[in-house]
């Protein structure tokens, strides 16, 4: 049974993207309908046109995701209008790029807000009617930084730490009690778009938009636990656990000089 075909999908940040990109090829696939999540206002509007210009059914709601009244509010009126959403993609992110000494308390809130706590008030929302009709699919984006820790990142990389542990311990829950709502974890290394401009890699290849938009999508029809590309990063646990410290730093840190991959990081 496909896992996309006549479902209805959600996706945060969903108006530009690797959002943008998942909710065509999930309606390219022969999804029902798109629900689009955006603050960008102007943006979501002009994505649901776009499809919808295509033949596509989508809707789209304004929402800060920070705010958990809005993100209940609205994702109640989203049950109201639409019905169920079989998959949910927690896509919105943020990064601020800069060492943790010059953050702000409102940076370290807003990275962690909405990269992290959003994700679980999202889900808390529309899991219930998931575990109820024994179906659905939750895909949390995290991120390759959710594995392994990196100089002008660290509260980025707390969130997705976070989000790593959190999804994948949701997983469990959902097997445990046998509700056949799968979990997928996305841990992708940097990804070209606007988000990481400035990000510099000479060894472990930065990765395509498109690529990795197929990567996650093909996981979620193969119901996979984790998403990691490139391939590399597939042995970043199996590095952190056997080798001491010292020397994953200078394998990972200087060699594959990822511990300098955000020296020159402008972002969006």
């Amino acid at each position: 049974m496909s896992q996309i075909l006549g479902k209805k999908a959600l996706i945060t940040g969903g108006a530009s993207g690797i959002g943008k990109l998942m909710g065509r090829l999930l309606l390219q696939k022969g999804l029902d309908t798109l629900v689009i999540w955006d603050l960008n206002e102007a943006l979501m509007l002009s994505t649901e046109e776009e499809l919808k210009a295509e033949g596509f059914k989508v809707r789209s709601y304004k929402v800060n995701v920070m705010d958990t009244q809005s993100v209940i509010s609205t994702a109640r009126l989203v049950n109201e209008e639409i019905g169920m959403i079989d998959i949910l993609i927690n896509n919105a992110g943020i990064i601020v790029g800069k060492y943790f000494l010059d953050h702000t308390h409102e940076d370290i809130d807003r990275t962690m807000g909405i990269n992290s706590s959003a994700l679980m008030h999202i889900t808390s929302e529309f899991l219930p009617a998931m575990v109820a009709s024994k179906t659905g699919h939750i895909v949390n984006i995290a991120s390759a930084a959710g594995l392994v820790s990196n100089p002008k990142m660290s509260v980025y990389v707390a969130s997705k730490f976070s989000v790593v542990g959190w999804s994948d311990s949701l997983l469990l829950e959902m097997k445990i009690a046998q509700t056949n709502v799968q979990v997928t974890t996305v841990t992708p290394f940097y990804i070209s778009t606007g988000m990481f401009d400035g990000v510099k890699s000479s060894i472990v290849p930065i990765v395509k938009p498109e690529v990795a938009v197929r990567k996650i999508i093909k996981g979620l029809e193969n119901n996979r636990r984790y998403v990691r590309m490139p391939g590399i990063v597939n042995w970043v646990p199996l590095f952190k656990g056997i080798l001491p410290a010292f020397l994953f730093d200078i394998i990972v840190g200087q060699w594959l000089g990822m511990y300098r991959s955000m020296d020159d990081f402008k972002g969006r």
